[in-house]
């Protein structure tokens, strides 16, 4: 297996993430973050579910409503702000919500703390993800 800190930028988002639920501990998907004028965003590249709930987001009430989830941007407009990425959202594509979302690296960049919001950051969950590359 590759080193994925070989070749990633530790002190930064952009990268292949393994999402893990935060209510089985289990993998559920990879996204890869990408930086577009400034900001970050983030696409669902591929589910790791044997078999996954939902294959379209058909309860997105926004662009993305009846769209495939593997290939969407599930994540919008992250701004560095310090040592944290803020002032975007994140999709539930179970949902269809759309929350705030802060995002924090942990353990020299290998892992990144991701919160999704609604109003104020206390009310909200975390769930972290690993770094694949």
């Amino acid at each position: 297996m590759r080193d994925p800190a070989a070749a990633a930028d530790l002190t930064s988002p952009v990268g292949r993430w393994r999402t893990i639920d935060d209510a089985t501990g289990q993998p559920r998907a990879v996204v890869r973050i990408f930086a577009r004028d400034g900001r970050l965003y983030g696409i669902a590249e591929r589910s790791l579910a044997q078999h996954p709930a939902r294959t379209r987001c058909d309860e997105c009430t926004d662009d993305r409503r009846g769209k495939p989830i593997i290939g969407m941007e599930l994540m919008r407009d992250m701004a560095q702000d310090g040592e944290q990425w803020d002032g975007g959202t994140i999709l539930d594509p179970e949902s269809g919500r759309i929350y705030r979302c802060r995002m924090t690296l942990r353990d020299h960049g290998m892992r990144l703390a991701v919160r999704g919001y609604l109003g104020l950051s206390l009310l909200g969950r975390t769930q972290v993800w690993e770094r694949i590359d």
